[in-house]
């Protein structure tokens, strides 16, 4: 394991194998639309940004110079492979791509580091076994413990106090998990929370404080509409029950409600306005059992989260509420109607 500056990830890595059929490469091909937001976060964050050890094959003789020649076993010094040795990233060509373009951004970062695992190339069924190996056991992380976790973004701090502090959702919200077991006794997911207040926010022009109130007073403002999130507060029902019987507390629902809040908050920041406006959500059926879900926010008896039943489930609350819909919106209703004519 070396330490590497920056400046030299480019100069090291240079060949590119996008061309190479799939058998006879030892790696992924690179996900270039990945790039804007890893050289992003490098350049917003140069004091104190993380990146793991990019891991590497070297096609060269490698030797090791200890710094210490007192026979204690001491396992530090100096790595000497010939600039002419060929590299071969077996994991992080996407990490070494954005710090290639993040170097033009800012080229103080050079002299940064990054540690680096080398290997000796031992052919390319062994790289591309190190490859199925590195990447074998790998999990992403939930995306509620991601949101719980990150100090960087705005909307992710936002949730966290929402989910925190807020009336409606204390107590109620699963922090660490994406998806609620059977017999959880929480409503929501830190996760869904994030996303539906993501939503509600979209292209305000806010500053943080301003934003943090008017999430807090919209949702406050849905839950009148919404008597069974109130029922769970005061023990009178129990969360698996309502999680079972009604959509009102999945992710799906949650993110229309922040659209059509996102909607209420571009003519007004009144929550006296939004609550006369949110009135006609009292008649909305939220039990599974009523058939204008299906093919809407469910598909065969299940929630679906596609980007369709969202939008398709926006209008049928819109609908409600009599607000006019986008024309994106009303071209995924006309083809809904059209295929269920």
């Amino acid at each position: 394991m070396s330490m590497c500056p920056l400046r030299l990830i480019p100069k090291i890595f240079l060949f590119d194998d996008d061309e190479l059929a799939p058998e006879v490469r030892a790696q992924r091909t690179l996900n270039k639309g990945r790039l804007p937001a890893l050289t992003r976060y490098i350049v917003e964050n140069p004091d104190d940004y993380v990146f793991s050890a990019l891991t590497a094959s070297v096609d060269g003789e490698m030797r090791f110079e200890s710094i210490s020649d007192s026979g204690m076993g001491m396992r530090a010094g100096q790595i000497r492979i010939p600039m002419a040795a060929r590299f071969l990233i077996n994991d992080g060509q996407h990490r070494r791509a954005a710090i290639e373009q993040a170097l033009k951004e800012n080229p103080d970062l050079g002299e940064e580091t990054i540690a680096v695992v080398f290997f000796h190339d031992a052919g390319l069924a062994r790289c591309q076994q190190m490859f199925a190996d590195l990447n074998r056991h790998a999990v992403r992380p939930q995306r509620s413990i991601g949101v719980l976790y990150d100090h960087r973004d705005d909307l992710a701090i936002m949730a966290r106090l929402l989910a925190m502090k807020s009336p409606v959702f204390k107590g109620h919200v699963d922090l660490e998990n994406s998806t609620l077991a059977q017999r959880s006794r929480k409503l929501f997911t830190l996760s869904a929370l994030a996303s539906a207040t993501q939503s509600l926010l979209h292209g305000l022009d806010l500053k943080k404080d301003k934003a943090q109130q008017l999430a807090e007073a919209f949702w406050e403002s849905v839950d009148p509409v919404v008597p069974e999130w109130g029922m769970v507060r005061r023990r009178e029902l129990a969360a698996p029950e309502v999680r079972k019987d009604y959509i009102h507390s999945h992710g799906i629902a949650l993110h229309a409600l922040g659209r059509i809040g996102n909607s209420l908050l571009r003519t007004s920041e009144s929550p006296k306005v939004w609550e006369s406006k949110l009135r006609p959500l009292t008649s909305v059926d939220w039990s599974r059992t009523n058939p204008d879900w299906e093919g809407r926010a469910m598909i065969g008896g299940r929630v679906s989260k596609s980007h369709q039943n969202l939008t398709l489930t926006v209008n049928y609350l819109r609908r409600h509420m009599k607000l006019e819909l986008s024309p994106e919106e009303q071209r995924v209703e006309d083809a809904y109607l059209r295929g269920v004519s």
